[in-house]
């Protein structure tokens, strides 16, 4: 299972309705998570190293992430976190 990172132009943010997503956000923290649906978060600030059985994958401002369905990890966050997401 594979995280998918992409960067977008605030059209195509726009396009895919990111104003009504949900919002979440963490201070600098350590937690495990198990993903049970497809989840899809554009990340507004800070900074998150996701640790997996494939490895490390660090998350920032800016990115468009797709988290799959199923994925298991730990979220390291680094910097303060703020995101809004959807799941699929």
């Amino acid at each position: 299972m594979t995280i998918k990172i992409e960067q977008l132009d605030k059209q195509q943010l726009d396009q895919m309705g990111i104003d009504s997503w949900s919002s979440w956000g963490c201070g600098v923290e350590t937690f495990d998570w198990k993903y049970s649906s497809e989840e899809v978060a554009y990340i507004l600030k800070g900074k998150v190293i996701v640790s997996t059985d494939q490895g490390d994958v660090i998350i920032q401002k800016g990115d468009l992430v797709t988290f799959p369905k199923g994925l298991a990890c730990t979220w390291k966050v680094e910097e303060p976190i703020e995101k809004v997401y959807t799941f699929r």
